[in-house]
């Protein structure tokens, strides 16, 4: 039943996303309308399938440890476990994140920029291929730290992901030229983010289906950019750069719409600055000090370097800077949005990326 909700919510996502996307062309007021009604929708049914998500996980939980108590399968049951139910709850984390901010500043532009955020993350789940099924717990996961520390660390990088949108329309808004460096940047690293996971679209479609069973990482980018066939090496890297051209050449032309639209700069650096105020605290709580305490109890020692504990802190690190440089040095401006989409990149890969190119302690995580 949880996989029809959240079947609902997927295609509701991605209407709104289309939805959202009319409106920045149209600016019809009835449209901004439907694009929030419709958002939620998706973010009701969602809930929903989170809910049944997390009973089903108990009923499990409690089947194969029967002795556990009450609060404790309570905790152990949230559907947090593996990859595919954290980005599950990342997309929940953004969604609420958005239509807070909506409400707060009553301007629903900025779901153009948010939900093909939520629709892409959407999208990585079904072109990955990877295990939506309950199972077992491993035993570093077996700790009462399971929800709060994954909890808090989804909610920051959902007020995280705000702050991208609003860095990424801010920067368009306030460019002159192409050849501005911080433009140059933002969209490169846009540019490439889509490049990899249209060629992990690409990975999933070579696949067997047994082989869609196994290790993502096992198979990240083997049908383009590490293929064993150089001619389709080469093949890849020529359209990826030509790709990311293509983005810079033309990303500047939102300039235009979003020119038309009631948004303001000043509106988007606040709401940056303020989606990082909220998120960096949370992470910090979360990700950082109940992760520290739970590897110890998981494996004797507060911190180990391990891959993803090491994107944590360099994360932390980048919006530490970013806090720091606004409310010390006063940093507002491209420099800002700049360092905001930073901390997103570095959010992204501690995330996905190192459970795709590296290994580690927290490599179940990828399965």
């Amino acid at each position: 039943m949880s996989s029809t909700f959240f079947g609902i919510s997927t295609g509701l996502y991605f209407i709104a996303m289309a939805v959202y996307i009319s409106y920045v062309g149209f600016r019809k007021p009835g449209i901004a309308v439907a694009a929030s009604g419709i958002t939620m929708l998706g973010f009701l049914s969602q809930t929903t399938a989170l809910a049944l998500r997390w009973r089903d996980s108990f009923d499990f939980w409690t089947g194969s440890v029967p002795n556990s108590g009450m609060i404790e399968s309570v905790l152990r049951s949230a559907p947090l476990r593996n990859l595919y139910e954290s980005l599950i709850f990342f997309v929940w984390a953004l969604i609420a994140m958005h239509l807070l901010t909506e409400f707060k500043y009553k301007n629903r532009s900025l779901g153009a920029f948010v939900l093909p955020v939520a629709a892409l993350a959407l999208a990585f789940i079904d072109v990955s291929g990877m295990s939506t099924e309950i199972e077992p717990l491993v035993p570093a996961l077996q700790s009462n730290w399971l929800l709060f520390h994954v909890f808090l660390s989804f909610i920051g990088y959902a007020a995280f992901g705000v702050s991208f949108g609003a860095a990424v329309a801010y920067l368009i808004m306030i460019t002159d030229s192409r050849n501005e460096t911080p433009y140059i940047f933002g969209s490169v690293v846009i540019g490439i983010f889509l490049v990899v996971l249209i060629a992990m679209g690409i990975d999933y479609i070579n696949l067997t289906a047994a082989q869609r069973g196994e290790m993502l990482q096992s198979y990240f980018l083997t049908a383009t950019f590490k293929s064993q066939s150089g001619f389709m090496m080469a093949l890849s890297w020529v359209a990826g750069t030509i790709f990311v051209a293509a983005v810079w050449r033309f990303g500047l032309g939102l300039k235009k719409v979003l020119g038309g639209l009631d948004l303001s700069v000043n509106m988007l650096d606040d709401i940056t600055y303020k989606s990082i105020a909220v998120g960096f605290p949370l992470f910090t709580i979360g990700g950082v000090i109940m992760g520290a305490i739970w590897a110890n109890s998981a494996w004797g020692t507060y911190w180990s370097w391990d891959p993803k504990e090491t994107w944590s802190l360099i994360t932390w690190f980048v919006y530490a800077v970013y806090l720091h440089a606004r409310l010390v040095a006063g940093w507002r401006g491209k420099k800002a949005a700049v360092l905001a989409i930073i901390g997103f990149v570095a959010v992204i890969f501690t995330y996905l990326g190192v459970n795709l190119v590296l290994s580690g302690l927290h490599s179940y995580g990828s399965s």
